[in-house]
């Protein structure tokens, strides 16, 4: 539901009160993950999205995504992805993720971090 706080110019997007691409965009990478069954000590990563915000959704209307996996490519994932409100398509693009064994993913990036 596009709210005052998921709107462009609350999330410092815009100035006006429609919904945020950076909201689209974090809809569309959850719709992503939620497609997904992996094993419990694995996770994915998102690591690209190209898409187009094509059409302004006002506060109080409905936004779902949806996101259909195109491509595997051993542990490299390709996404088509899509937003619509009740009026119809508001965003669509290609969302690539990587999957990741969740224990050295999160020691790498602690070990990356020492120091700073």
């Amino acid at each position: 539901m596009v709210t005052l706080s998921n709107t462009a110019k609350v999330m410092g997007s815009g100035n006006l009160e429609v919904f945020a691409t950076p909201a689209m965009v974090a809809l569309m990478e959850q719709a992503a993950v939620n497609a997904l069954e992996l094993p419990e000590q694995q996770s994915t990563v998102g690591t690209s999205l190209t898409i187009k915000h094509t059409a302004a959704t006002p506060i109080g209307i409905k936004v779902t995504a949806t996101a259909e996996l195109i491509e595997i490519d051993r542990r490299h994932l390709v996404f088509s992805v899509e937003a619509c409100d009740e009026a119809g398509q508001i965003g669509v693009g290609k969302h690539e993720r990587f999957i990741v064994d969740i224990e050295p993913f999160l020691a790498k990036a602690q070990n990356r971090n020492k120091g700073s």
